[in-house]
């Protein structure tokens, strides 16, 4: 997958923003992690999913607020609740900036067109640690 530049700021309101690190999560799926400057209560990551690729499906074990945002390409975002209600949002060009705020105990994957790459954000309350989440068997 192409790696787009960095950002040096994110959202509307331009918050400054430092790159971090880049992980590999899975076959055909790269997060950019970043840091807001003066502001440790949360974090972003940038990541990017190869068309046709999804994100692990993943249930939200712990934090007080992780909201998943469209940035570009096309794709689907899938969330159930607790309770087996499933939810999907589709994304594309004009859902810019768009936001979704996912609940602890609810499970969230993210898939790709079947051909077009797709980025999205995640911003963290308070900053990712690992067992905020769990990999689910799909």
């Amino acid at each position: 997958m192409v790696n787009p530049e960095k950002l040096t700021s994110f959202g509307r309101s331009e918050e400054s923003v430092s790159f971090v690190k880049t992980n590999l999560v899975t076959q055909g799926v790269e997060c950019d992690v970043y840091s807001f400057s003066g502001d440790q209560s949360r974090d972003l990551a940038v990541v990017r999913v190869a068309p046709g690729a999804k994100t692990p499906l993943q249930k939200v074990l712990s934090g007080v607020t992780t909201t998943e945002g469209y940035v570009a390409g096309k794709g689907t975002l899938t969330v159930q609740s607790p309770d087996g209600q499933v939810t999907s949002f589709d994304f594309d060009e004009r859902n810019q900036g768009e936001g979704i705020l996912i609940e602890v105990g609810q499970v969230m994957q993210w898939s790709a067109a079947p051909d077009v790459e797709l980025v999205f954000y995640e911003v963290c309350v308070p900053p990712y640690e690992d067992g905020r989440y769990e990999n689910l068997p799909e």
